[in-house]
């Protein structure tokens, strides 16, 4: 069903027209505190994963992530009207960018999912992440539900989901095409598509998965095989995910302390700077640990979604939304990951891992969520033209 718009405030508070003095003071420094807390984490735990150095990870990552939070500010900054009037054309450079890697992509790990740029390696499924939520929230918005009601005009923000996670799944990467399925599906239910809408998509779906199964690769059937019995390959496909478990394990309550991780240290745990740095950091710190790193994800997705809901316009609001979904996605489905509650898929821990587009992209992402703050009482036409 489609949230309601909040209250309308009083004329001396609108910010349809606000000077950068006037944006400044209205940056929500909770969220920015809530981002660093986590990032904090993050260069924590790479430096103790390279064993009390600061390269080849922790300092690459803290300069990402100043790059990052200029980016961030840089964005929230910008009129959300300029946003949603340019959400289309960012959504097609980030359908070329998947092209591209297709035709010149770097391989990596038996994936193609990169593309070399000298100074970084630019994963431009990430990009599409935020790219696809602009385009469906300016598809979205300002339409009726009577509108939304019609198949015919749920075909173009189908066709638009539809296509990156085709080109997605071809890198292969089944992590990220699952995340650009489930953020846009709750982009279409914020919007009012009604809920048997998706019970016939869901029930589509189960119906192919036998067509599905023989177009997956053999290492993601092998995963599969691997979640649903885990001791059937426990030195091959299940050897990730078995150390995972006694990583976590051996932890305990409270850890065996900063940089006294044995799975780690001794290079038991795979990817222990990636997919598996969650692991890591609750075997140094235990169950404790880990719940303070769940409680600062969870005040952000809160705080993102409080952000959404003060929002008048409709843009602002599945930006928002749609941002902070994808953001409750990464870290939900890493953390069931190394745990054992989903198969693996290759999906980093939020603002932690190391990788220099997640972290951009992401904070990209939440730099629209504060510009969707910062301009919550503007209220935007169907062309993203101010409207009074």
């Amino acid at each position: 069903m489609m949230l309601p718009l909040a209250p309308r405030q009083p004329s001396h508070f609108n910010r349809t027209e606000m000077t950068w003095r006037d944006k400044i003071w209205q940056i929500n420094w909770s969220l920015i505190a809530l981002i660093t807390a986590v990032c904090g984490v993050g260069f924590l735990t790479l430096y103790s994963a390279a064993q009390g150095s600061l390269e080849p990870w922790a300092l690459k990552q803290m300069l990402r992530f100043l790059l990052g939070m200029g980016i961030l500010f840089l964005v929230a900054m910008v009129d959300i009207r300029f946003w949603m009037r340019h959400a289309y054309t960012l959504y097609l450079v980030a359908m070329v960018l998947l092209v591209a890697v297709q035709i010149r992509g770097t391989v990596g790990m038996g994936a193609q999912r990169w593309i070399d740029l000298g100074f970084i390696q630019l994963q431009p499924s990430e990009i599409m992440k935020i790219a696809l939520i602009l385009s469906l929230a300016r598809y979205f918005h300002g339409a009726s539900l009577q509108e939304i009601g019609r198949p015919l005009f749920l075909l173009p923000p189908l066709i638009m989901v539809l296509a990156p996670t085709g080109l997605v799944l071809k890198q292969p990467d089944l992590g990220t095409a699952l995340m650009l399925v489930m953020s846009s599906g709750a982009i279409f239910f914020i919007a009012g598509v009604r809920l048997w809408k998706f019970g016939m998509l869901i029930a589509s779906a189960l119906a192919v998965l036998p067509v599905a199964w023989s177009f997956l690769h053999d290492y993601q059937r092998k995963r599969l095989i691997v979640f649903l019995d885990p001791d059937s390959d426990p030195l091959g496909a299940g050897y990730h995910i078995t150390q995972s478990k006694i990583a976590l394990g051996s932890g305990g309550i409270f850890g065996k302390g900063y940089m006294m991780g044995t799975q780690s240290r001794l290079n038991f745990l795979p990817e222990k700077q990636t997919d598996f740095i969650f692991t890591m950091f609750a075997e140094e710190w235990g169950m404790v640990g880990g719940l303070f790193l769940l409680a600062l994800y969870v005040l952000l997705v809160a705080n993102g979604y409080a952000i959404a809901l003060r929002c008048r316009s409709q843009f602002g609001r599945l930006v928002a939304l749609g941002v902070t979904t994808t953001f409750f996605l990464y870290f939900f489905i890493n953390t069931a990951m190394v745990m054992g509650l989903v198969p693996v898929v290759g999906v980093p821990l939020p603002l932690i891992s190391y990788g220099g587009t997640a972290m951009l992209s992401l904070l990209f992402g939440f730099g629209l969520v504060m510009s969707a703050y910062i301009h919550r009482d503007v209220q935007i036409g169907r062309r993203g033209s101010h409207e009074d």
